[in-house]
């Protein structure tokens, strides 16, 4: 037969005519040649022997298969299913007895003589009935590997034995293994032809040049192989030079001279490098900040970090490149948000900057807003205590920034620093960050963000530093259902005034799944109260204020807390401390391994989580619970901070306090007025000597918001952290609350002190406590337990309400 017919009869039933006759032969068993069982492997007979044009070379033979009968190999391999090319190769069968037995030879033939006396039976091949193999055919296209179960339910559908489709499926198998090795062979000898001619093209070209100018035979002077690689390299590296001038022209602004000939192609054809594309960058982006004071950029070139070790040597700078594109898109897009008349903005109704969306889309940066997400844009200014080199420094130092904004940022770190700036400073500075922003509430999710912060002097005393996510859509399909938001060209201008203060222009862009958020939350995301310019501006102002008093009150002679300069410091490292885990707490950021619980009796708008406490000095050891929740309180903000600060009514909603007052004997103020500040509290001295507990607090309130935190400490333990001792071995568990101002729409008239209306929502009050149940790590939480907390925090809001007739 032909070898087109022996691939056609392997192609399944639906071949149609033409199909060849393969004849199996088993040579018969010889006892003295062969233990007993051994079955020896059949050998195939073609009808017809093979034309002698199919040997000769791999042309002749792609000559032949495209005349092959139905089907030809590159039409098997057109038609072949691809996703059992793996199982194909890997495949080990599970019973090598028979498997080589082609077109369904009987598995009871299999096994031979038994006895050493008995000769050997004459073979039997039972042939399948065309409707039997185009039935297998069709299980197979569907499930090459069918199991015990698939085969014995075909073997009765089809008359046939179990053995014998085991065996069917076995050989199928093997067969098309066999036509794709052989497919397989034939593309690498076709690819290996090709090769070879090219070679001769080149060697041809080599060895006879042509003149570019005259056109006629060049004589060129011979050069080793080493030389040629040489001149390779150096044409690679000149057009490599050329696009990091180019991009570094546009990274500051100012331009670099490079070496001539930008456009330096390789010797002998080789032509430009990938990276090349990149030169067509427009360089005429402009970046210059115009604040109204015609301040223009101009700074050197910016040093590139070395490229990451493990990658190929093209592919980290071209995604560096990428990089640096996208943060000098975002600096321009920054730039023209941060203009005073920017069109980009319009005035609302209450005097708040909104963006103005068509006009932003005119020249936005990023891609297209996925359909389920809804924007947020602000914009504010505000004056701080600290000059703009200081707060640059802060703002690019990924530990620094989270700890200035710890009720913003739950967790920073740098990832990959593509440049550390130049002389000594962050101009040109380049770096890929990961950080989780948090809202102090169980209704709110983190939203965690990969972004580059990239940083720019563009005049003497005028900063700015921009961050932009790294859009998951640019990056690959996103499989992650926590990436909820994208942060769009947001950051700050920061310029120096007088008296070593800065003025600060803040812009907040995002888009965030809403679907995600509590609608009692969303009217206060969408106007900025939870990630707005409003709420950082704030926070960096409250910060700098606390920390210039501090300064100052560690100069005065007016303290009258008695505690000495490294005391201090140590109980405002516990306090601050305290906060930290109190915010992880609530919002179930990646900073600790919290386990969600759910439970029947348990509100949905109650977040209920347990940890393990192990091996931390800070923390007794044990199963720590934190229960949170969020309701909406029709009472000012102010309001209900104040009363949650003083000690004099902690016992109306205290119930741990017994309805014992508590007393202030230590204070450390943060600010004037005593709102900010840390203290410490026990019960009255006529109770003085019934515990050994105090309760460490601090309190802080500000534009944006308010924070009363508490944790109960021991009287020995705090004593040597107000000598200056290490608060690290200080065991505690803070409880407390989050006040953010804001409600449900609808609510215009609140009860105020006066009882008239102070024109807001009221205020939104998140509580949230942590305790121990159990001193065993190994212990399991009880639903008990969980209805306990949970009972303590419904009576705490409601002995909160009650007192602030707010019921």
């Amino acid at each position: 037969m032909s070898l087109g017919g022996l691939i056609s009869s392997s192609g399944g039933g639906n071949s149609g005519g033409g199909r060849a006759r393969v004849v199996v032969e088993i040579a018969p068993h010889a006892p003295s040649l062969m233990p007993s069982g051994t079955i020896a492997h059949p050998r195939f007979h073609p009808s017809s022997p093979i034309p002698n044009s199919m040997q000769i070379s791999s042309s002749a033979l792609s000559l032949s298969i495209q005349k092959m009968d139905g089907h030809s190999e590159l039409g098997f391999a057109e038609n072949f299913d691809p996703g059992i090319i793996g199982r194909l190769r890997d495949d080990e069968y599970e019973s090598r007895s028979g498997s080589d037995n082609f077109e369904g030879a009987s598995g009871d033939d299999q096994d031979g003589g038994g006895g050493g006396d008995q000769p050997p039976r004459k073979k039997k091949y039972h042939r399948h009935t065309p409707n039997q193999i185009q039935e297998l055919e069709n299980f197979f296209k569907e499930c090459p590997h069918p199991d015990e179960k698939q085969r014995s339910e075909l073997s009765r559908r089809l008359g046939l034995e179990t053995k014998q489709v085991k065996f069917w499926f076995q050989n199928r198998r093997t067969q098309m293994k066999t036509q794709l090795e052989r497919h397989e062979n034939i593309i690498l000898r076709q690819e290996n032809d090709k090769l070879r001619a090219e070679n001769g093209v080149i060697k041809d070209a080599m060895s006879n040049p042509v003149c570019n100018n005259c056109g006629g035979p060049a004589i060129p002077g011979q050069i080793s192989f080493e030389e040629h690689q040489l001149r390779i390299e150096n044409a690679r590296l000149k057009d490599e030079l050329n696009r990091i001038c180019t991009l570094t022209n546009k990274f500051l602004g100012r331009p670099i001279s490079s070496l001539g000939n930008a456009s330096s192609g390789l010797e002998l054809g080789v032509g430009r490098t990938g990276m090349g594309g990149m030169n067509a960058v427009g360089a005429e982006l402009p970046l210059g900040l115009d604040l109204g004071d015609g301040i223009s950029s101009s700074s050197p070139m910016m040093p590139l970090v070395k490229t990451c070790s493990g990658m190929m040597g093209n592919e980290v700078p071209f995604e560096r490149s990428m990089y640096i594109d996208l943060a000098l898109a975002a600096m321009d897009e920054l730039v023209k948000m941060a203009q005073v008349d920017s069109p980009l903005w319009i005035k609302s109704s209450d005097g708040t900057d909104i963006l103005n969306l068509e006009e932003y889309r005119a020249f936005s940066c990023i891609g297209m807003k996925p359909s389920s997400f809804v924007t947020e844009a602000t914009r504010d200014t505000c004056v701080i205590l600290l000059n703009s080199l200081a707060l640059v420094e802060t703002l690019m130092d990924a530990n620094r920034w989270a700890e200035m904004f710890q009720c913003l940022v739950a967790r920073a770190s740098t990832i990959d620093m593509i440049s550390n700036g130049m002389g000594g400073t962050r101009n040109g500075a380049l770096q890929v960050m990961h950080a989780e922003l948090q809202m102090l509430s169980p209704l709110v999710p983190v939203r965690p963000l990969k972004f580059l912060r990239f940083c720019k002097q563009h005049a003497e005393g005028v900063w700015a530093v921009v961050d932009v996510s790294l859009d998951i859509n640019q990056e690959g399909s996103n499989t992650n259902p926590f990436w909820n938001c994208r942060r769009l060209p947001s950051g700050c201008i920061v310029q120096d005034m007088p008296s070593n203060c800065s003025k600060v222009t803040w812009i907040e862009h995002t888009e965030y799944d809403e679907n995600v958020v509590h609608h009692l939350f969303r009217e206060s995301l969408r106007s900025g109260m939870g990630f707005g310019a409003h709420r950082w501006l704030a926070t960096l102002q409250r910060q700098f204020e606390s920390l210039a008093f501090l300064i100052s009150s560690a100069n005065s002679s007016e303290d009258h807390s008695g505690i000495g300069v490294n005391g201090k410091k140590s109980m405002l490292k516990l306090a601050q401390r305290m906060v930290d885990n109190f915010c992880a707490g609530i919002s179930a950021s990646s900073v600790r391994k919290w386990d969600k619980l759910c439970f029947e009796n348990v509100s949905e708008d109650t977040r209920v989580m347990a940890r393990k406490s192990m091996n931390d000095p800070g923390e007794p050891p044990g199963i720590v619970l934190s229960v949170a929740t969020t309701v909406w309180v029709p009472v000012s903000r102010h309001r209900v901070f104040e009363f949650l600060r003083d000690e004099q009514f902690r016992k109306e909603w205290d119930i741990l306090s017994s309805n014992v007052p508590m007393q202030r004997i230590v204070q450390i103020a943060k600010g004037q007025g005593g709102a900010n500040s840390v203290s410490l509290l026990r019960a009255n001295e006529t109770n003085a000597n019934d515990s050994n507990m105090l309760i460490l607090q601090e309190t802080w309130t500000d534009p944006s918001g308010s924070l009363v935190v508490y944790a109960p400490v021991d009287t020995e333990s705090i004593n040597v952290v107000m000598r200056g001792g290490d608060s690290a071995y200080v065991a505690l568990l803070p409880s407390g609350f989050a006040i953010l101002p804001g409600g449900p729409p609808g609510y215009e008239v609140v009860k105020s002190e006066g009882n008239g209306s102070d024109g807001s929502n009221g205020c939104l009050l998140t509580v949230a406590f942590q305790i121990l149940v159990s001193s065993l790590p190994t212990a399991k939480i009880n639903m008990e337990s969980v209805e306990t907390v949970s009972t303590l925090i419904s009576c705490t809001i409601q002995k909160i309400k009650s007192s602030l007739q707010a019921a």
